[in-house]
């Protein structure tokens, strides 16, 4: 897919959506707690996003685990909203969904007329993933899975895609959540991996 003459994202408060756009996908940012959800939808969106965000008080630390995201002090309680052109005729609706367990009853929702997913894996805590993977193999969404780059050396590709019980044909990719051409990339490469299935295929226009 040829995006090089989006390479620069607009002014957010003059992102008017371009006269060319003919395809709009709903796309769905999931992942556990303090993956980098929200810092995706913000770096990558060329609009001013939605964010749900509240801060996290002393009476959440009962129900949240905060131990694996240190100095983590908001989160997301609903879902944020973004929006990204990937190429003249086809934009991207970024929904970036609640990592915590007590918000997971939103995700059906979410995934309601998706036709992709991300899935942000901290491959600190790759285990936290595994609700999602799970819940989009169920409703039958496509999806990629993006490794967000926290620091530290990486495991190795096969090693992630055991410990996730991957379909082979599930791409596996490395971003970093902060940077809006890496974002960018992993959407990309979202939307291509819909390109080659054919009920995607045959649906679209």
């Amino acid at each position: 897919m040829d995006s090089a003459s989006f390479d620069r994202p607009p002014t957010r408060s003059r992102a008017p959506l371009s006269g060319t756009a003919r395809h709009g996908l709903k796309i769905v940012i999931v992942g556990g707690f303090g993956v980098g959800k929200t810092t995706m939808v913000r770096s990558v969106s060329e609009i001013r996003p939605l964010n749900t965000e509240e801060t996290m008080t002393r009476a959440g630390q009962d129900i949240d685990d905060p131990r694996g995201v240190p100095g983590k002090s908001t989160t997301t309680v609903a879902f944020d909203f973004g929006r990204i052109s990937v190429a003249a005729d086809t934009v991207l609706y970024l929904f970036g969904a609640p990592g915590q367990e007590r918000f997971w009853f939103l995700w059906d929702r979410l995934f309601t007329g998706a036709l992709g997913a991300v899935v942000l894996v901290d491959q600190r805590r790759i285990g936290d993933c595994w609700y999602a993977v799970d819940r989009l193999e169920h409703q039958g969404t496509p999806f990629i899975v993006a490794r967000n780059d926290f620091g530290g050396p990486p495991h190795a590709s096969a090693a992630v895609r055991e410990a996730l019980d991957l379909d082979p044909g599930v791409p596996l990719v490395d971003c970093d959540a902060r940077s809006r051409e890496s974002s960018k990339r992993v959407l990309i490469t979202l939307v291509e991996h819909l390109q080659t299935l054919p009920t995607i295929a045959e649906a679209a226009p």
